[in-house]
């Protein structure tokens, strides 16, 4: 009698018919038809392979349970669309930035790292259980890692405003910020390190854009259809319009009636008053007619300069000494915010030692 073949070797007619009556024997002891016995080793065999395959997957989240998740995109889950909710009414200090050449809002990801660590996301939590669960640094990480799961936000650079041109890459200037807007570019590798940028691609609830964008095409087709409105709107409406209209002009015209008021006292009663000088001035609109006249000042007050220093009071009291003693003038010191520069009195070297004259007696 042969034994079972070795692996990878094709087993001899003998051992085939050895096998099937062995699996003949095996079925009739189960109660069952040889094509039955088989269908049931069959479910057996995936059974175990789907054991095995669970096994497997438990002990790899169990190992990564610590460790940061890798990002691998996909359609929206209701856990990142409410932290998505969450984060839009978070201060982020937002840039805006042009991405595809349409303007989006970017983000620092250690400020939505920071606005996910707060009591506001805890409070925010006890509201909507679906918010995830933070405890240490690597669920925080995970946490964060569901915007680019889900395509709600993704990570970009700065793209270069040369790259595929023919010259050479331009080197950035040192110790110069670009001001103006980022033009950027998705990056293939999504991470999550605080340095890195990120881009909002899910702009939040439309409901109120579609309500505000239907009342506008209804003004619209609303104002086209006028032909059509009752005699009284249409009447409210004109008259209204040319009291509108009549308002305008008559703010023009008191524009013009100062202009020439002025010109007219400017040469009788100089120097010339105004009609509301405060009309044209950066003030609310009713301080824009206070006074109701004013005369005209030709000398507007300035600021007044500020008054010499110290230092400077008491180098002009050592030259005055040093005029009446005859002795130099020490050196002073003035300080500004470029340079230091010691000045001396111009006057010390004209200065003489004072002499006594005898006069003659009177006879």
């Amino acid at each position: 009698m042969q034994g079972p073949p070795q692996p990878g070797q094709m087993p001899s007619p003998e051992q085939i018919a050895h096998m099937q009556r062995q699996l003949a024997a095996d079925a009739e002891k189960a109660g069952m038809t040889v094509p039955q016995f088989i269908e049931q080793l069959k479910k057996q065999a995936m059974e175990q392979q789907q054991r095995m395959r669970e096994q497997q997957q438990a002990q790899q989240q169990q190992q990564q349970a610590g460790q940061p998740q890798p990002i691998v995109p996909g359609p929206p889950n209701p856990v990142a669309l409410a932290l998505a909710k969450f984060l839009r009414g978070q201060n982020l200090k937002p840039r805006t930035c042009i991405l595809n050449g349409e303007r989006k809002d970017m983000f620092k990801v250690k400020r939505a790292l920071r606005a996910l660590e707060s009591p506001e996301y805890a409070k925010a939590r006890t509201k909507n259980p679906a918010l995830p669960e933070i405890t240490d640094r690597a669920s925080l990480e995970n946490a964060f890692k569901l915007l680019p799961m889900s395509m709600l936000a993704l990570r970009v650079t700065k793209a270069d405003e040369h790259e595929g041109h023919d010259h050479a890459p331009v080197p950035p200037k040192k110790g110069k910020r670009v001001k103006g807007l980022w033009t950027v570019r998705i990056e293939p590798q999504q991470e999550a390190r605080e340095d890195m940028y990120y881009v909002w691609l899910w702009e939040g609830s439309q409901v109120m854009r579609k309500v505000y964008a239907a009342l506008a095409l209804l003004v619209i087709f609303a104002i086209v259809l006028y032909p059509l409105w009752p005699t009284k709107l249409r009447q409210g409406v004109y008259y209204l319009s040319w009291g509108f209209l009549i308002f305008l002009g008559l703010f023009f015209a008191m524009a013009i009636i100062r202009v020439i008021l002025f010109c007219i006292t400017y040469f009788v009663l100089s120097p010339g008053f105004w009609l509301f000088p405060n009309l044209w001035e950066d003030v609310s609109v009713i301080e824009s007619f206070k006074p109701v006249w004013a005369w005209h000042d030709p000398n507007p007050k300035k600021k007044k300069k500020s008054k010499p220093s110290a230092a400077v009071a008491s180098s002009s009291a050592q030259a005055t000494f040093s005029a009446a003693t005859g002795q130099a003038a020490p050196a002073t010191a003035t300080t500004t915010a470029t340079a230091t520069q010691i000045t001396t009195d111009a006057h010390q070297r004209s200065y003489l030692n004072p002499r006594v004259e005898e006069l003659p007696d009177d006879e």
